[in-house]
């Protein structure tokens, strides 16, 4: 929390000295910030728990959807391989401070597997989280800064976990990349006869035959 508010300090000064335009500090903002799940195209997933430990070691159960950002376009293009757009809606992590870890446990639909694994977040995106709510982007200093500050994690298959946080400019810059592990229970750790929340769709079918899964590109 000392850190927060010094860093906060540091943005309101040198906002203060510059008297700079681009200044975000009397903008609306919004007191949470959002935890957004992705995913490449094709390469559905489905978040069967999630848990946020914040800077002060406080943990928040069940964070984010359990739906994924993606889609399904044409399947003349390889779009699966990389991540694509960095978009999507999220929830607001409600009562936690900035981000230290993330641990998911989610289904791979494409490959019918389940993964479990986390991810630490450095100072660095923190630092860029606060102070895309706090300063206007220098591009565009007419428009208030982000109401609120996102935290997107990327899961794809192979139990590849990436960071992103947006910057002022709502531009996502990459922070963080983790390696998960299988889940040695399976998809609902066993439950419900281990079915995984969906069923893969045809489009995928047709696009892991024309293609294959692109490991190595996340």
């Amino acid at each position: 929390m000392k850190a927060m508010i010094a860093l906060l300090g540091a943005l309101l000064l040198a906002g203060c000295q510059t008297g700079a335009a681009d200044s975000g500090e009397n903008d609306p903002k919004h007191s949470s910030w959002e935890l957004v799940f992705v995913e490449p195209n094709y390469m559905k997933v489905w978040v069967e728990d999630s848990s946020v430990q914040d800077i002060n070691d406080k943990v928040s159960l069940r964070a984010g959807k359990s739906t994924a950002a993606s889609g399904e376009p044409d399947i003349d293009t390889e779009s699966a391989r990389g991540w694509g757009v960095i978009t999507g809606s999220g929830m607001p992590v409600t009562g936690a401070n900035l981000p230290k870890r993330i641990s998911v446990r989610w289904q791979s639909i494409a490959e019918q597997k389940t993964y479990r694994g986390s991810i630490d977040i450095p100072e660095e995106a923190r630092q860029l989280m606060l102070k895309s709510t706090h300063q206007r982007c220098p591009e565009t200093p007419e428009k208030t800064a982000r109401f609120m500050a996102s935290l997107y994690v990327g899961l794809a298959p192979g139990g590849v976990l990436q960071a992103w946080v947006k910057d002022s400019c709502n531009e996502p810059v990459k922070v963080a990349r983790s390696q998960g592990e299988i889940e040695p229970l399976g998809a609902q750790q066993g439950k419900n006869g281990g079915r995984y929340a969906y069923p893969v769709s045809e489009k995928t079918k047709r696009y892991v035959d024309k293609y294959g899964i692109p490991y190595g590109s996340w």
